[in-house]
Formats: C-alpha cells, sequence, structure tokens
C-alpha cells in the first residue's frame, strides 16, 4: 500500500537515500549529506506550515518506508506543478504512478487547482512513461527538458 505524508523530523536518513545514486543522475544536484537532509526536512515542514501553502512536498510511503517525494508548486493563477523522485531500488514498482496519480487527485481537490505541469529530461523515459500513465499531455521540448499538461476534468 502506497501513501503520501507529511515528512517527519525522523525522514531525514530516508530523504538522504533518496537523494544519492541514481536517482540524482536528473535532477543536475549532488547527493544530500545527512545536515542537507536534515535542513530539508526542516524546510519542508516550514513550508507546510505556511498559509497560504505554495509548495506542498510530501514523502511516499510504502509500509513504513519512505522511498520518495510528490511536490506540488502552486502558483495565485491556478496552475500547479509536479514533480517526483523516487529512490532507485523503488523503481518500476508503479510506486511513482501512484503517487503522482494521488498528488494529482490532491492537487484537483484540497488544493483547488485547476491546470498542472510537469516536465522530464529526455534521457528519462520513465519518468514520461509515469505523466502519460497518469493523463498528462506531453506538450514538447522547453529548454531542455519535455513539458507535459494536465488540465482538471470539468
Amino acid at each position: 500500500m502506497i501513501a503520501l505524508r507529511p515528512l517527519a523530523d525522523a525522514d531525514a536518513p530516508a530523504i538522504r537515500r533518496v537523494y544519492s545514486g541514481a536517482t540524482i543522475t536528473f535532477l543536475a544536484r549532488p547527493a544530500m549529506t545527512s545536515q542537507e537532509a536534515e535542513d530539508y526536512v526542516v524546510r519542508v515542514r516550514e513550508w507546510a506550515a505556511a498559509d497560504p501553502v505554495e509548495q506542498y512536498i510530501l514523502g511516499v510511503d510504502v509500509a513504513g518506508d519512505l522511498v520518495g517525494v510528490v511536490k506540488l508548486g502552486r502558483r495565485p493563477d491556478g496552475h500547479g506543478r509536479v514533480s517526483y523522485v523516487l529512490r532507485e531500488d523503488c523503481w518500476g514498482q508503479s510506486y511513482a504512478t501512484k503517487a503522482v496519480k494521488e498528488l494529482v487527485v490532491f492537487a484537483f481537490t484540497t488544493a483547488g487547482l485547476d491546470s498542472l505541469g510537469a516536465k522530464h529530461h529526455p534521457d528519462n523515459p520513465a519518468s514520461g512513461r509515469v505523466l502519460a500513465k497518469v493523463g498528462f499531455t506531453r506538450l514538447g521540448i522547453q529548454r531542455g527538458m519535455i513539458e507535459y499538461h494536465l488540465a482538471a476534468r470539468p
């Protein structure tokens, strides 16, 4: 069973593991240090407490194991941006697809957004397959990334 949940202070080691190894290949960043992971969790918890929330970052939990994060940035115009990252040992198990589906429902209901965008690196076709399975439409390449769009259903 997969669940999206807020991050807790105790998640810092799991976050560090998520942001390491092959997972960071397309993220344009180095692996997180322990201190960076702790700081990240603190920032995410502060963002979650903001009013209004401009960026939601939720842990992807599989049977008590934090295996990734999904992110939803929101703009005042009703548009949001979706991103996600999973530990490499969890790839190919449909966790990303299930997590993004849950995030989309959250975006269009709880967050009240009208449309969503997402992007992925051209050398990461698996990420594109996740977006397509969830219902995103491929728009094309912008600034070297493949862009996608999804509108709320009336």
